[in-house]
């Protein structure tokens, strides 16, 4: 099983998550994260420290989201590994705000 980030990460890149990931399966490109199933152990320290509830176990993801499990897939085999806390986007409040948090 793996963690999945969702599109509730677009425009924010929030890093928190990174922090606390004891095995380094996060990757980033310049809009949002994207977790590396390979290398995810499901343990569950990512999706509590997300301030916009981006991500989410693979059974969880809700079903207008589930796209997102085949994209994070894909795209973390692609991107640069991400091991330390960076700052968030510029837009990262306003996204924030509009999605309620």
């Amino acid at each position: 099983m793996t963690y999945v980030v969702t599109g509730n990460c677009q425009k924010c890149r929030f890093t928190d998550c990174v922090v606390v990931c004891p095995v380094d399966c996060f990757h980033a490109d310049d809009e949002m994260l994207y977790i590396d199933p390979d290398s995810c152990i499901d343990c569950d320290a990512c999706a509590p420290e997300c301030p916009v509830e981006a991500i989410y176990p693979e059974e969880d993801v809700p079903d207008d989201q589930k796209q997102w499990t085949q994209i994070n897939a894909e795209r973390a085999a692609k991107l640069p590994l991400i091991t330390g806390k960076e700052p968030e986007l510029p837009t990262a409040q306003a996204r924030k705000k509009e999605l309620g948090f």
